[in-house]
Formats: C-alpha cells, sequence, structure tokens
C-alpha cells in the first residue's frame, strides 16, 4: 500500500448511531487497540474509559492529532462496573504484555457478554498482579452469555511461559557478551524493559535509552512506579559512550523494522545519535507481527553485515507472548461456561482452531460463532443469530494525515512504482476545432524498448487526425482517446502498462 502509514476501521456505522454511544471502553494500551481513536473522535464525542496508565500512555498522542479537543477521559480500577446505558461495563484484571489490561463483563438484559481482551494467564508476572481468576469463575456462575476471547495463540500447544522467565536470558546474553547489547522490544512492553534494567544491574551493565517513545514511556512508568529501576543504572545515551562497551545495554525502538525508528536507521549507518560497533550484540526480544517479516530480516542481515551478533532464538527465552496459548484458552472456557462461544483478535484460522477447541470441550457448532467484520451477531432470549450486515471495512491513510486514500489512487501509485508514468500534453483550438502545434510526451520511471515514445505519438497521431471538430472541442473525449491510445500502444510493444497523464493546453 504505497504512501500509506495508517490502516482505521471505517466508523460509518457508530457515527450513523452515534446518539446511542454511551462510552468507548479501552482493555489496554496497545497500538491495535487504541490507535483510531483519534480517527473516531474527529466524528463523535463521548467519554473514553480506561486506567490510569492507559489513559497517560494514549492522552499525549491524542492531543498531537486532535489539537485544541477537550477529551473526556474517565478513568476505572480494574474491579470497577461502570453504568453505561441500559447496560453496565466491570473491568476484570488480566495479564498481558502491558500493565493494567483488563477484560469487559458486559451486563445486558439477556446476560452477561463477556470480551476477553488481550490476555494469558501469568501466575508469576512482572508486577505481582495476576489475572483475577476468581472473579472469571464468579461471572461463570451468575451465567455468561457469550465469551468473545482473544485466538491469537490458538495455534500455540499447551500454556504460554511466564514474562518473569525472560530475565534468565537477559541475564545470559548481558553477562556472555563481550561488547555492548542492544535490546529491542514494543516501546510499551514495560515488562520486558523492567527486567532489562534488572539484568543489566545484576551483571554491572548500565542501560541507556535510544527511541522518543520509548524514553517517554520509561520516564512516565518510572514517575507513576509501573517500573523500579535499580539505583544508578540508567544513564543517557551521552553518558553510555563515556563508559566501556562491555558494561553498556541499549534500549532501542524498531523491533517491527519500521522505517523511521532508531535501530532501522542504525543499521543503515544513518542514525546520527550512535552506529553500530563491530562486536555488538543485538537482543531481538519481539514476535514478528505478520506482514513485518522482510523489514525485520533485512534490518537483521544488515546489522549481521555490520559485525553485530543478532540473537533472534535462544535455548533460554528472550521473549514470551503476551496471550494465551491452547490451555489457557480452555481454562478462560471452563472458568466462564459461556452458553455461546465467539473467537475474536485472530485471523479465520485462528477462529476456526478455536471452534475445533470448543466442539473438543463439548460445544455443538450451532453455539460457535465465526464472526466477520460488519456482520452483527444478535441475541435474543432464544436464539443468536447473524444480522444484516452494516458498513465495515479498512480507511487508508497516508502521510498526509487525511483519511481516505482510495483504491484507485493506490493502482496508480503501483503502477507508477513499477512501470513508470507518461506524460502527453497537446494544445487544443476549441473555437476551430482543430489541434495547435505538436503532440509532446515526457516519460518518468518507464524502460522499454527503443521507439516506444515515438510508436505511441504515432498511434495518438493517427487517433486524433481522424476527429472531426466537433469531436475535437469534447476535451473529456480527446483526454479519453489520447489516454486509450498511449496506453494500446505501449503495452502493444513492450508489455507495460504505466500511467498515463494527458494534459490538455486550451489557445
Amino acid at each position: 500500500m504505497l504512501g500509506v502509514d495508517i490502516i482505521v476501521p471505517d466508523f460509518t456505522y457508530l457515527v450513523e448511531n452515534k446518539e446511542k454511544i454511551r462510552g468507548i471502553f479501552l482493555t489496554h494500551a496497545h497500538e491495535d487497540h487504541v490507535g483510531g481513536l483519534p480517527y473516531l473522535l474527529r466524528q463523535i464525542s463521548v467519554p473514553i474509559y480506561c486506567t490510569e496508565f492507559t489513559q497517560i500512555l494514549i492522552r499525549q498522542r491524542l492531543e498531537e492529532k486532535l489539537p485544541g479537543m477537550k477529551i473526556d477521559f474517565r478513568i476505572f480500577k480494574p474491579g470497577d462496573t461502570i453504568n453505561a446505558g441500559s447496560m453496565s461495563v466491570e473491568a476484570v484484571r488480566v495479564t498481558h504484555s502491558i500493565p493494567d489490561t483488563c477484560a469487559m463483563a458486559i451486563r445486558t438484559d439477556l446476560g452477561i457478554i463477556l470480551f476477553t481482551g488481550d490476555y494469558k494467564f501469568d501466575f508469576t508476572p512482572i508486577d505481582n498482579k495476576p489475572a483475577n481468576i476468581t472473579r472469571f469463575g464468579e461471572l461463570g456462575q451468575e451465567g455468561v452469555l457469550c465469551l468473545f476471547s482473544d485466538s491469537t495463540n490458538v495455534e500455540r500447544p499447551g500454556w504460554g511461559p511466564s514474562e518473569r522467565t525472560v530475565i534468565d536470558g537477559l541475564r545470559t546474553v548481558f553477562a556472555e557478551a563481550q561488547g555492548r547489547v542492544l535490546l529491542t522490544t514494543f516501546a510499551s512492553n514495560i515488562h520486558r524493559m523492567q527486567q532489562a534494567y534488572e539484568a543489566a544491574a545484576e551483571t554491572g551493565r548500565r542501560v541507556a535509552v535510544v527511541g522518543r517513545r520509548m524514553e517517554t514511556n520509561i520516564d512516565i512508568c518510572e514517575r507513576m512506579g509501573y517500573m523500579k529501576i535499580p539505583k544508578g543504572s540508567r544513564v543517557s545515551l551521552d553518558d553510555a559512550k563515556m563508559i566501556r562497551d562491555e558494561d553498556v545495554v541499549i534500549l532501542t525502538t524498531g523491533s517491527q523494522g519500521e522505517p523511521m525508528s532508531a535501530l532501522v536507521q542504525m543499521s543503515k549507518g544513518n542514525y546520527g545519535r550512535m552506529q553500530i560497533k563491530n562486536g555488538d550484540t543485538l537482543v531481538y526480544s519481539a514476535r514478528p507481527i505478520p506482514g513485518n517479516e522482510g523489514a525485520i530480516w533485512r534490518t537483521i542481515n544488515r546489522l549481521f553485515v555490520q559485525g553485530c551478533r543478532v540473537i533472534y532464538d535462544s535455548p533460554t527465552p528472550i521473549h514470551v507472548s503476551g496471550h494465551a496459548y491452547q490451555e489457557e484458552l480452555k481454562m478462560m472456557i471452563n472458568l466462564t461456561r459461556p452458553f455461546y462461544l465467539a473467537p475474536v483478535h485472530g485471523e479465520p484460522r485462528h477462529q476456526y482452531l478455536y471452534g475445533q477447541i470448543g466442539k473438543s470441550m463439548g460445544y455443538p457448532e450451532s453455539r460457535i460463532f465465526t464472526l466477520t467484520d460488519g456482520v452483527p451477531l444478535d441475541f435474543t432470549e432464544k436464539h443468536a443469530g447473524f444480522g444484516e450486515p452494516v458498513p465495515a471495512g479498512r480507511v487508508l491513510v497516508d502521510g498526509s494525515g487525511t483519511p481516505g486514500v482510495t483504491e484507485d489512487v493506490l493502482r496508480d501509485r503501483y503502477n507508477v512504482s513499477n512501470e513508470g508514468f507518461v506524460t502527453i500534453t497537446v494544445a487544443v483550438d476549441t473555437t476551430h476545432g482543430e489541434f495547435v502545434g505538436d503532440l509532446m510526451l515526457q516519460s518518468r520511471g518507464l524502460h522499454g524498448p527503443e521507439g516506444l515514445l515515438d510508436q505511441a505519438q504515432n498511434w495518438v497521431y493517427d487517433v486524433l487526425n481522424d476527429m472531426n471538430k466537433a469531436e475535437i472541442s469534447d476535451l473529456g473525449k480527446v483526454r479519453h482517446l489520447i489516454t486509450d491510445t498511449a496506453k494500446r500502444a505501449i503495452l502493444k510493444k513492450s508489455g507495460l502498462r504505466p500511467l498515463i497523464v494527458v494534459s490538455i493546453i486550451e489557445v
């Protein structure tokens, strides 16, 4: 999607029904759960309910994208229940790769709709705040109508390892590395960065941070008490340059190969604040988001060429997932005993496999729903089924920040990037119905056989010479004929389909 920076949902249905919306409830502060907010809040004005930690992490970005707008944040704590119109929402603590993540138990006249959000069952979490398993059991006794469950890791058997296991892997790398250690992870993975500081302190290293988002998040978390940085272990990047390489750890953004991130710029030798050294070690402490693999491997390859050893797999874990494995998914079903199952936060293969787990636990196919975007799941006292589709889909946002990049625009960008473009300029005397002067053809990025543009020019001349005065005065028809003729001529001679841009000058 050339030039597209962000994809957000089509909010048409929400905008059309904005008078019914009582609030937006956030499970946690990860970008795939909050990144669309600025685009929605431009169209509707409603309260945003979230934990204090989530609010602090997202407030600055919202204010940057919505300058001058008053945002109505309403803070809840895990365990709180918020009334919202005829329903209520109870926040239930779960463990994930970011603090203060909550599932949402939505009470309706027909029963509880339980939305897990992103979760895992980590019994030894870094912040010592495990999921509220007791409460999930109580909700099951009260009666859960439908469980909307995270299904991202349904392909992984067993139980996911605890986040706490990562520190052993980090400690090993920090102790054995001969030079500087760089560690890249998500800027929001607060627990991972906490363990990096602890492992560094234990192995006699000091930690510097590279990347604005990561620096900001660490400052916020230390101030709020979500991170406890060992005394004397945090240094600035400038101070780190004065310390022996074997005593330095650098936390950096760029785990997903983001083009402007610090790590990617370092891999290209373009980062002004520091450069990769021969003997450095990079710990890749993240899981590739599907679609980012190419950019990640290109970054890793460039680092190897510069003499940096990259550790992206290890017998002792250097990364664990924040999403539930198969046995954890089963545990959530057993705790809450929902009547219906509806896997979410997964691709169709994940939803299918989750459905198979449901069947193995005794659920008939009629009580398992595979959802698709834009198709509502309707509940009545005796039935659940799919309703009439509503507007849904994706809205593309490019570097201008303006939503709504169309498929036509993407197609033109694709053509230009792959096969170049040709501009054709012609002068027309509309009063007398005749062409003035010669055609002018110019190209950029077009590579084809010799005489390609000459052939296109000859074909266009032949078509124009056959037009009568009335046809020449119809500039729309002139533009169409020139475009179509040039496309056919270039395609016939070269097999290429460059973008054709026709400019008509009226004289």
